[in-house]
């Protein structure tokens, strides 16, 4: 077990981020596959720029690469302007 007070107190704030970091990226998981099980075209017009949003919060915060985010935003739009 940690001995000082910043160690202390930084296990709790990670614990904190770490719940935060997982329900944020489970929610944008959860939009991207709504988006892409999406059939009607005005719909995912709709869905579209919120799911980039949240993809681009990700990157933003290191919660996934930036690279990964563009690959995800570049797929989903392709799949936009495909239906």
């Amino acid at each position: 077990m940690a001995n000082h007070k910043s160690t202390l107190k930084r296990i709790r704030s990670n614990e904190t981020k770490r719940l935060r970091n997982k329900y944020i990226h489970k929610t944008t998981r959860n939009a991207i596959k709504e988006l892409r099980a999406t059939e009607d075209k005005k719909v995912a017009s709709e869905l579209f720029p919120k799911v980039v949003a949240l993809v681009d919060k990700l990157a933003k915060n290191n919660i996934i690469h930036k690279n990964k985010a563009s690959n995800l935003k570049g797929k989903l739009a392709v799949h936009v302007n495909a239906l």
